[in-house]
């Protein structure tokens, strides 16, 4: 049975996904290019490009490959050809490749201006053309990147072409899947490939704003920026030009200095307004370098760990014990996969988290587009962001499942984890970086997951101290629910379907305790499931009301009694459905709240008194 979700139903084509694609880094001017594309299968290679000696033929680009010979028709960016909302549902296969094609016009660069074209995220690798010419490209389906297309354009044309050839080995070559399969099926779901972000447009001056990275002093009576500059001082903005800053609050200017590029400055906020859940409070900051202006914003707060007046380890926001009541989130929509079909759906899963009770989401094995980050920060929802796994295999060494709060084996077995391959591990570390470039400036991620129940798991204590450092304000739960290697800051537990209580060993851990994944009841609603497959953990429950029944006894008899034992965060499985797993709070078309919101949000409200107020 086909699944949609409301906002999939109202989708306008000629207006998808229309919202600026980076909300701390907004610049007023900007060409979505959003929108149907053509697209074409090929093979991934032709005989005579594989052979020594090869040259390109009509309509060929050295390193790109030969041109589809015809267009198969229309797809609508950015959803997966996977995806029902792209119109092509179709899988890309390991053997294949995927192209896009668009025209595109846009006024002629002044003098000294550049084109930038930005990608969100194309899964897994994609080489760039712009009228024949190689723009460049990209590896890893999760992150953003950028192209100068400038010297791509035809000056005086209004018309420019634009070509996207896409290669997906999925889960097949070890590369970042998060939980994608081709053979999907239970905890892995339908693989997606190719654009699945938005794809846009700018003109900037010579030198531009490249990012502005945010960082709240420990204090929380000011804000420490940093400007990093693009471009050159070519027919613009020299390199001894001052980065201006504007902080207000409100409306209200509050603070106001200048650096250089590259240069932290240090502004005191008076009379400051700590971020938190329950008060998301974000100053606003206006930049301009030269002719380049943008806008961003950030809230105040910290995040941390240290020993509540109980003695007990507790993760702080603010300096204070705070509980980490949360969900798993996947991400996934059964119309659009990856890809939301609107903002205003990725409002709703926030929104209903936050309006059941819930602090905080834990963003599984994905990276969302930055503006599902910026609903977090401004609705007050803590996030907990996995990194994205990889590896051969499934890469959980299966043989090796540890019982709650065990599962010490060695990491640097690497054969075991998936992970022989040396250049795979030193690409998980590449992206690990260029992640918290990202993120690092979002306030609410209040915590890094590099792994998760042995995924692709290595070396997970230099990882974790190499994430330390590079984002020393954050805390970090290094091996979600398997595999502990004793380090960062969580002793981090995944119990289902068996009773859970805390056990003397783990009061010891100089560490906080974390379950960061039990439940996971099961109930399918007819009219909303995605097959009729059923996988959840435990007992398949019937009724809205047992599933109340059985979250209700759950959290009294075992989760509420361990806060006191030092229990400092929960992440319940799961916000919706996906796919076979019906063990959602929402069914995967978002139409249903499965369980009584009165129930949930009174549990929450004691999780958060006992875990916080101490």
């Amino acid at each position: 049975m086909a699944l949609s979700t409301v906002w999939g139903e109202a989708l306008d084509p000629e207006n998808v996904l229309p919202e600026y694609p980076r909300p701390q880094l907004v610049r007023s001017s900007w060409i979505n290019l959003n929108g149907r594309w053509d697209y074409a299968f090929t093979p991934k290679s032709f005989p005579e490009e594989s052979g020594a000696g090869a040259r390109p033929g009509v309509g060929q680009h050295p390193g790109v490959g030969r041109r589809p010979a015809a267009w198969e028709g229309k797809i609508l960016v950015p959803f997966s050809p996977e995806a029902p909302l792209s119109g092509v549902c179709r899988q890309l296969l390991p053997g294949q490749a995927l192209w896009y094609r668009r025209t595109f016009a846009l006024p002629q660069p002044g003098h000294g201006e550049r084109v930038l074209l930005h990608f969100g995220a194309v899964d897994q690798s994609c080489t760039v053309t712009v009228n024949g010419r190689e723009a460049g490209g990209h590896d890893g389906g999760y992150l953003p990147f950028t192209l100068d297309i400038t010297d791509c354009l035809l000056p005086g044309e209004t018309e420019q072409e634009l070509v996207v050839r896409v290669l997906d080995a999925s889960d097949t070559n070890g590369a970042s899947r998060g939980k994608q399969k081709l053979e999907r099926g239970g905890i892995w779901y339908t693989a997606q490939s190719g654009i699945w972000q938005t794809v846009w447009l700018e003109t900037v001056p010579a030198r531009w704003i490249q990012d502005v990275v945010i960082t709240p002093l420990a204090t929380l009576d000011g804000v420490e920026l940093t400007v990093l500059a693009g471009g050159s001082g070519a027919g613009g903005s020299g390199p001894g030009d001052r980065a201006e800053i504007t902080v207000t609050a409100a409306g209200t200017e509050v603070a106001r200095g200048s650096a250089a590029p590259g240069e932290p400055l240090q502004l005191a906020i008076p009379e400051p307004r700590p971020w938190s859940p329950e008060d998301p409070f974000l100053y606003s900051v206006g930049v301009t370098l030269g002719d380049d202006a943008v806008e961003s914003y950030f809230g105040l707060r910290t995040f941390g760990r240290g020993a509540g007046p109980d003695g007990h380890q507790r993760l702080l926001l603010n300096g204070r014990p705070y509980f980490h009541a949360g969900l798993l989130d996947q991400g996934y929509w059964p119309d659009g996969l990856y890809t939301a079909p609107s903002d205003a759906a990725m409002v709703h899963d926030i929104q209903t988290a936050k309006d059941l009770g819930f602090t905080m989401l834990r963003k599984h094995i994905k990276i969302e587009p930055l503006r599902w980050y910026h609903h977090c920060d401004r609705l007050g929802m803590l996030v907990w962001q996995d990194l994205v796994n990889g590896g051969e295999g499934d890469g959980r060494a299966q043989e090796w499942v540890p019982l709650p709060g065990r599962g010490s084996r060695s990491d640097r077995r690497y054969a075991k984890f998936g992970r022989s391959d040396a250049a795979g591990r030193e690409s998980f570390r590449r992206e690990m970086r260029e992640t918290v470039d990202l993120l690092r400036s979002v306030p609410s991620i209040a915590l890094w997951v590099p792994f998760n129940e042995g995924w692709g798991q290595f070396d997970a204590a230099a990882i974790a101290a190499e994430l330390g450092a590079l984002d020393p304000t954050r805390c970090i739960d290094h091996a979600s629910g398997w595999h502990d290697q004793g380090a960062g800051d969580a002793k981090s537990l995944h119990v289902y379907a068996v009773p859970f209580h805390i056990r003397k060993r783990w009061q010891r851990d100089p560490r906080a305790i974390v379950l960061s994944e039990y439940g996971g009841f099961s109930l399918p609603l007819d009219g909303h499931t995605w097959n009729s497959k059923v996988f959840g953990y435990g007992k398949t429950l019937r009724t809205s009301e047992e599933l109340a029944h059985a979250y209700s006894n759950l959290h009294r008899t075992q989760i509420l009694p361990a806060v006191s034992q030092g229990l400092a965060a929960s992440v319940y499985t799961q916000l919706t459905d996906v796919e076979d797993e019906v063990n959602g709070l929402l069914t995967y078309d978002r139409r249903v709240l499965k369980v009584d919101p009165a129930v949930v949000r009174e549990l929450n409200s004691e999780l958060l008194a006992a875990g916080s107020a101490l």
